[in-house]
């Protein structure tokens, strides 16, 4: 390529969450003739994600970030520094105009390099409160957008912009008349669309297994269980698994009435976007820092979804908090539909690349 053309570094990984939008954004910077160039771990789900596209990829050394004392710090924050210098290297011969980071610990050496070569930096924060990457991270940006209106609570006030939930229009374009191809379900019965991420929720996936004859009574039942979840042993009628899905989703989305999974911003915005009613089973404390049951209770306040804690998922708490949510259907869509708010790849991608920030 031109090594005169226009360049870009994105950066974020450890999750799903901390790459997508960097990979949403990628189009866009294309058609505005400007390259991305991405800087992840070596074996990080960044790594799979980003290799899909053709962009160039660079690994640093990165190091585990720890809220808690723990001897592996010491041996982490020798590799933090090493990957500030990986990252120096790379911005050096690149060039960048901006860094746009998606959080993750991969995301802080390539901040902190950037800070040292006086290139802007960007940042975006999905959940309520920000991670530990973002924290350390947010002293050193340029601008800090946000999801939700109350993270901005959390940042400096001079440099932090709420911009809401990233508008996926592919999500929106779903046909039921396919949906019920696919699945060869009953338009008369109710759907409910089961979710537990790309590699499945183990807990999710047991409780719809346990329960599967009763719940099938009055639901018909999209389970996308995750890889290597598939019971061919289970498969019956009205119940439909997929192990993953790419460009079935917004089929599947359109035909459910219901969504139950886990409350990743990402996903559960999505839902709210295509006003579909949630139950939500956010990770426990035990396997997370708290961020999915503070976003899952946020959409709770707002009245979009019911909330059951993992410990206690059973079928008397979900067939209470199904009937809540029917009882209620009309009231709940109607507050969906009054959400204001959201943003296209495209017109973010127009905003980073105007100077008005920098």
């Amino acid at each position: 390529m031109d090594s005169k053309k226009r360049k870009v570094v994105l950066t974020g990984g450890g999750t799903v969450g901390h790459v997508m939008l960097n990979k949403l954004l990628i189009p866009g910077l294309f058609n505005r003739d400007v390259e991305p160039v991405y800087i992840g771990s070596k074996k990080g789900i960044e790594k799979e994600i980003i290799s899909a596209t053709s962009i160039k990829y660079f690994n640093i050394s990165s190091g585990k970030l720890r809220r808690y004392i723990s001897i592996e710090n010491g041996k982490d924050l020798f590799k933090v520094i090493k990957g500030v210098f990986d990252a120096r290297k790379i911005l050096k011969r690149e060039k960048p105009e901006f860094v746009f980071s998606k959080g993750g610990f991969v995301s802080v050496p390539v901040v902190l390099a950037a800070r040292s070569l006086n290139i802007p930096v960007y940042i975006h924060e999905s959940d309520i409160t920000p991670g530990l990457a973002n924290k350390i991270a947010s002293k050193f940006a340029t601008k800090i957008f946000v999801t939700f209106k109350k993270t901005l609570d959390y940042l400096p006030a001079d440099k932090s912009e709420y911009l809401g939930p990233v508008i996926r229009d592919e999500l929106r374009r779903g046909y039921s008349r396919i949906g019920y191809e696919m699945t060869g379900f009953n338009p008369e019965k109710p759907i409910m669309l089961i979710m537990g991420g790309s590699l499945g929720s183990k807990a999710i996936n047991q409780f719809v297994r346990d329960n599967l004859d009763t719940l099938l009574e009055e639901w018909q039942i999209i389970h996308l269980c995750g890889r290597g979840n598939h019971a061919a042993s289970l498969e019956r009628e009205g119940y439909r698994q997929y192990e993953f899905v790419k460009r079935e989703l917004p089929h599947l989305i359109k035909i459910s009435d219901l969504v139950v999974g886990r409350s990743g911003s990402n996903a559960i915005y999505e839902f709210l976007l295509n006003e579909k009613p949630m139950i939500l089973i956010p990770l426990p404390l035990s396997q997370s820092r708290g961020d999915q049951v503070e976003n899952a209770e946020y959409f709770k306040e707002k009245g979009y979804a019911e909330v059951i804690q993992e410990s206690e998922l059973d079928l008397a708490h979900f067939n209470q908090s199904a009937a809540r949510i029917e009882n209620n259907r009309s009231e709940i869509i109607a507050r969906m539909k009054g959400f204001e708010g959201g943003f296209k790849p495209e017109n973010l991608v127009d905003r980073l690349l105007s100077k008005e920030d920098k």
